[in-house]
């Protein structure tokens, strides 16, 4: 296969394109500056600027483009950054698509679990209607962006949850377990929608043949709160799991960031990519951590 890729330098992105290069595909990473070969593309989503001609054919677009969630605080300014930057490189790929001679087959949209908000309580799919909050604004008007795709691409939402990895949930977490100072965020007890890295390439993958599209749930299949990942960081690097961070603390800390990062309480289930047959290699957060330490 072709498989065109936006935000192929982040942590999802990187991982997924060396996976499907092994596999044999043909992966074109749309980069930010003079392209180097013929696996690279040059685009500009900022101003809106990429060759349609790059697109056409290609049996998938994945578009994981997007300023970072973990860089803190959330001032107004950032917040602002987060928005645009996933609207203005969807917006750009979706022009892209309606002026291709050949569109994709396939665009495989970056979303995320933040669509729900703060549902304590609840056990949510992809049924399961929008909540509120910052994030979750961020989220509907990115996938209206994607909707926008011609109706011959079959378009999917992935919405993600937060990735088990050293690069991603573990890069604040480890550090901080590290020196002892480890212990349940608020009560500890809220709900966290995670996946191993692996596990995320693979059902990236799954989709791109896959006849599924709309919203998907990127997530494990075994629910986890925060304290079980993070107690199982704890044991697993022989340091106590004591130290309290108050919401309180958290909010005046960290601001929306701290509803949206770690104090949302949401049960998310795969539903869509279970019943479609795909399965996990680490069904439980604590195989998703083990891989991930593994690897460090």
């Amino acid at each position: 296969m072709r498989i065109v890729i936006g935000g192929a330098s982040g942590l999802i992105g990187t991982a997924l394109g060396g996976s499907l290069e092994s596999d044999g595909h043909e992966v074109v990473r749309l980069v930010r500056r003079p392209a180097r070969g013929p696996g690279e593309a040059e685009w500009d989503p900022l101003a809106g600027s990429l060759d349609p001609a790059v697109l056409d054919g290609a049996d998938a677009v994945v578009n994981l483009s997007g300023a970072s969630l973990g860089k803190l605080p959330w001032t107004p300014s950032y917040q602002s950054t987060i928005l645009w930057s996933r609207l203005s490189a969807t917006r750009t790929l979706v022009d892209a698509m309606h002026r291709a001679d050949q569109p994709p087959a396939a665009f495989l949209s970056g979303s995320a679990v933040g669509y729900y908000g703060d549902r304590p309580g609840e056990t949510l799919t992809e049924e399961s209607t929008r909540g509120s909050g910052f994030l979750a604004d961020v989220v509907v008007a990115w996938e209206e962006s994607a909707l926008a795709a011609p109706e011959s691409v079959r378009t999917v939402l992935l919405r993600n949850g937060i990735v088990v990895d050293l690069d991603g949930v573990l890069k604040p977490l480890a550090p901080l377990t590290r020196f002892g100072l480890a212990g349940p965020l608020g009560t500890g007890r809220q709900y966290w929608p995670w996946i191993g890295l692996a596990d995320e390439v693979r059902a990236i993958t799954h989709l791109v043949t896959s006849s599924l599209s709309g919203p998907v749930n990127l997530c494990g299949p075994q629910a986890a709160r925060a304290d079980d990942l993070m107690f199982e960081l704890a044991r697993r690097m022989n340091r106590p799991y004591l130290l309290r961070a108050p919401k309180f603390a958290l909010k005046a800390l960290l601001g929306d960031a701290a509803d949206g990062l770690l104090l949302s309480d949401q049960r998310v289930e795969p539903r869509k990519l279970l019943q479609d047959g795909f399965t996990f290699n680490t069904p439980t957060v604590e195989d998703a951590l083990a891989e991930a330490l593994a690897r460090s």
